[in-house]
């Protein structure tokens, strides 16, 4: 019985490695599909918000979806208010040093809030805080129990070898994507490298390429000296 037990068990039961990547993968789905929702409502037009060259996913919703549940998980029993209020802070902090580390490897800009009220050095404001909170309660009490019971129906084997096969993927993407921004950098500012892997990118991931994929990502220019 203790054999048949353990057979039964989800290759994603509880809080494990499987379960982590499930989360990111489609936190990273949904965060492209609600960026490209809010873009059509707002902006009345189809723009890409994709956050990697392949696929519709944004890594930045899918670990800022992982974060939010690692810490919010054990207190997902809390009053809502207190949700709302640590969900608000740690997405705020989150979003800014999403924003601090692109400016600091890429030297570029994604998104830019100093003309709004309330803005901390344009990487955040409050109006991006208070929806982290009310999308921390709408995930912690809501959306994650319901995804969780999904994720762990998922056969073992299938699930097993699937999260591998998409693990692969999302890190050759992130990979190929941060390589691809890296060199445009590089490019506009005058970096003309010859080696082998500066050519590929030059070749396949022109400017132009880019820029359909990240239409609101600006290079910040190099200083004289740097």
């Amino acid at each position: 019985m203790a054999e048949r037990s353990k057979e039964r068990k989800s290759f994603a039961e509880d809080m494990n490695f499987y379960k982590f990547f499930w989360i990111f993968f489609i936190g990273c789905f949904a965060g492209f599909v609600g960026e490209t929702i809010w873009c059509l409502a707002t902006l009345y037009h189809f723009e890409s918000r994709a956050g990697v060259i392949y696929g519709p996913f944004n890594p930045v919703y899918g670990f800022g979806a992982l974060i939010v549940i690692i810490c919010m998980y054990k207190l997902r029993y809390m009053h809502d208010l207190w949700i709302f209020l640590c969900s608000m802070i740690i997405g705020s902090v989150f979003e800014y040093m999403c924003s601090l580390f692109q400016e600091l490897t890429f030297s570029t800009i994604s998104w830019e809030y100093s003309n709004t009220q309330l803005n901390l050095h344009g990487r955040t404001n409050i109006m991006f805080a208070f929806m982290w909170g009310v999308l921390g309660i709408i995930w912690v009490k809501d959306v994650f129990p319901c995804l969780s019971r999904l994720i762990e129906k998922i056969p073992n084997r299938i699930g097993v070898v699937l999260t591998w096969i998409l693990l692969i993927f999302m890190l050759l993407n992130m990979g190929i994507s941060a390589l691809a921004v890296k060199r445009q950098t590089d490019r506009k500012n005058n970096m003309n490298n010859i080696d082998v892997v500066s050519q590929f990118l030059d070749k396949y991931f022109t400017d132009d390429f880019l820029a359909k994929i990240y239409p609101n990502m600006t290079t910040i220019p190099k200083k004289d000296g740097e």
